[in-house]
């Protein structure tokens, strides 16, 4: 799984160069506030492993108006410096590393 390069932007954390994309629309679900906000990394130039962040915040573009913080680059990088701690490689081959932070997250009804 690769990320297009159109809408994503551009983060550097230690040095290397990594590109992150929030869905502009969110999906069913997500629009509805039933499953939290998620979002994806990988490595500028390399191909390599994605890193699909689940968050614990509702879309911001819900569309039943639930308050949500916007994903902010300073915390897109505190992220990422916390999946490469817990063994996240973005350059190695593979399946995507999954990072669940949605521990807290209330569900719509």
């Amino acid at each position: 799984m690769t990320l297009g390069r159109k809408g994503a932007r551009r983060i550097v954390v230690d040095g290397t160069a990594y590109r992150w994309r929030l869905r502009r629309r969110p999906t069913y679900f997500r629009g509805l506030a039933w499953t939290p906000c998620t979002f994806a990394v990988e490595h500028a130039d390399t191909a390599g492993t994605t890193l699909v962040v689940t968050t614990n915040q509702p879309h911001p573009n819900n569309w039943i108006g639930r308050e949500a913080k916007p994903v902010l680059p300073s915390h897109v990088a505190h992220i990422i410096g916390r999946a490469l701690r817990e063994g996240g490689k973005p350059t190695a081959p593979g399946s995507p590393f999954r990072l669940d932070l949605s521990a807290d997250f209330t569900s719509s009804p």
